[in-house]
């Protein structure tokens, strides 16, 4: 009875572990569409809104980060690479607030959605890591959906918005090559070196404390909401396969514009309708795909 019980005990502590990994990560993507709903609430510019949600979101990570640690206490050293990756930060950080003020919610959510496949793009041109032709068919398509969201955009008072919106999602997927290039680089403590640049920036460009008081306190709100996010995204990265990770994070875009259906009554044009369907097709497949091993990187 006892060598029974040990055997079922040991193969509940996997399910268990996996279903709350699970529950972390469509938290997070429920705490990262709530980004839309709070730049769009806020009539500061993007600065402004980048300064306050740095100083608060930095703060609350690097507790995190400082839990985590434990005694072994924390490193500021983060090399060129790891301040490359932070200046890449900061500026993809910057553009997802832009664009979020000058088009729909819906077109960034989905346009940020082939994050993995622009990524795919570049390990292909930097790294030599060739993609499968399966990934390049889904590029091509998901190329072919933001195409089309885009051009919704001429005539319609938000074009510029999507072009922002496309510059930040290649930068956010220059990161995610970063991260995969440098493995040593403390990930989470360069998003939080990043939110601090973010700050002190601000303070020099704009003067983050002339905002009303509802405004300091929607900011204040998407500043926890951004570190609840990228803790519970972290947190449950550990418990869930890479693949399976970003098939769940693709909830986000549902859940964004349900939220700006519900909070800011925002409908988007039958473009980004049509576009965000061909985009999250090809998002989805790719991502289930991805279940097989990836290549390694090539040494040096």
């Amino acid at each position: 009875m006892s060598s029974q019980a040990t055997v079922s005990s040991s193969n509940t502590a996997p399910v268990a572990g996996h279903s709350l990994g699970v529950g972390l990560i469509v938290a997070s993507a429920a705490f990262f569409a709530m980004a839309g709903i709070f730049t769009k609430s806020i009539s500061s510019d993007p600065w402004t809104i980048a300064c306050w949600r740095g100083l608060v979101g930095g703060l609350l990570i690097t507790g995190y980060v400082l839990w985590r640690s434990g005694r072994s206490g924390l490193s500021l050293a983060l090399g060129w690479r790891g301040w490359t990756m932070v200046a890449v930060g900061v500026l993809a950080s910057l553009g997802f607030i832009a664009s979020f003020k000058y088009t729909y919610v819906a077109n960034v959510a989905i346009i940020y959605a082939a994050v993995p496949l622009m990524a795919a793009a570049l390990e292909w041109a930097f790294l030599r890591v060739r993609p499968q032709a399966a990934t390049i068919a889904m590029s091509l398509v998901c190329l072919l959906g933001v195409a089309i969201i885009v051009s919704g955009g001429l005539g319609g008072g938000h074009f510029f918005g999507d072009l922002v919106a496309v510059t930040m999602t290649a930068g956010a997927a220059l990161y995610m090559v970063m991260i995969r290039a440098f493995r040593d680089t403390p990930v989470v403590w360069v998003g939080a070196v990043s939110a601090y640049i973010l700050f002190a920036m601000g303070w020099f460009i704009v003067d983050p404390l002339a905002v009303s008081t509802a405004d300091a306190w929607r900011m204040i709100g998407f500043g926890f909401t951004f570190a609840c996010a990228v803790v519970l995204w972290t947190e449950g990265t550990r418990l869930v396969p890479a693949s399976e990770a970003g098939v769940l994070g693709s909830a986000e875009v549902p859940i964004a514009i349900l939220f700006a259906w519900m909070f800011l009554a925002e409908l988007p044009p039958a473009a980004s309708i049509a576009g965000g369907a061909v985009v999250m097709a090809a998002v989805v497949v790719h991502a289930f795909r991805a279940r097989r091993p990836t290549p390694p990187l090539p040494a040096g």
